[in-house]
């Protein structure tokens, strides 16, 4: 029987998505998933055809979570970034399924690209706009070095912690915030244009 109140699919889902974030596309194993989601393994076959396409899915699903609460980073670029930072803190999964597909090196497409292609062009759009800009690589880089501030100390906590910057409690994650959201805020200055 799945999960209580949950579909088949949906806890297959929900299970896969605690594998994958812990173990990974190659250590993640189909009988821990189904037996967490409380079905017969066959069932992750039925809907979703092998493991790694269950790994796409549960892409697909942080990924479509993450787009729906997220701010247009064209809104205010340093709110984003805190956002950024606020999200990556209450879903540490996310970061850890985008870092094992990273490190999965599949030659094919990623899942769902075309998606993925045109919501960060919609993002990259917003922060040209708010920046005067027309979308270039060069904001495409301010893009990427503003979603990295938000990331970077809880991808490598170990190197936040020999620098002494580690988010081990709330006074300490308050202050990465905001010393994030001032350092965009300074490497931004230049580059927003005045209201």
């Amino acid at each position: 029987m799945p999960k209580k109140d949950m579909s088949t699919k949906e806890a297959l889902l929900a299970a896969a998505r605690e594998e994958f974030a812990e173990h990974g596309i190659a250590g993640a194993r189909v009988d821990r998933i189904a037996q967490l989601a409380g079905v017969n393994k066959e069932r992750i076959y039925g809907y979703f055809g092998n493991k790694e396409k269950l790994f796409d899915a549960v892409i697909q699903q942080a990924l479509d979570e993450f787009a729906e609460l997220t701010p247009s980073p064209g809104d205010d670029p340093v709110e984003y970034v805190g956002h950024l930072f606020d999200y990556y803190q209450e879903h540490p999964d996310l970061l850890r399924l985008l870092t094992w597909e990273g490190l999965n090196h599949r030659s094919r497409a990623l899942p769902e690209q075309q998606w993925r292609i045109e919501r960060c062009g919609a993002s990259l759009g917003s922060l040209a706009d708010r920046l005067g800009q027309d979308a270039s690589p060069e904001v495409g880089r301010t893009l990427l070095t503003l979603k990295g501030l938000a990331m970077m100390p809880m991808v490598m906590p170990q190197l936040a912690g020999l620098l002494g910057a580690e988010l081990d409690s709330p006074e300490t994650i308050a202050a990465m915030r905001e010393h994030i959201m001032a350092f965009a805020r300074t490497a931004l200055e230049g580059s927003t244009p005045v209201a």
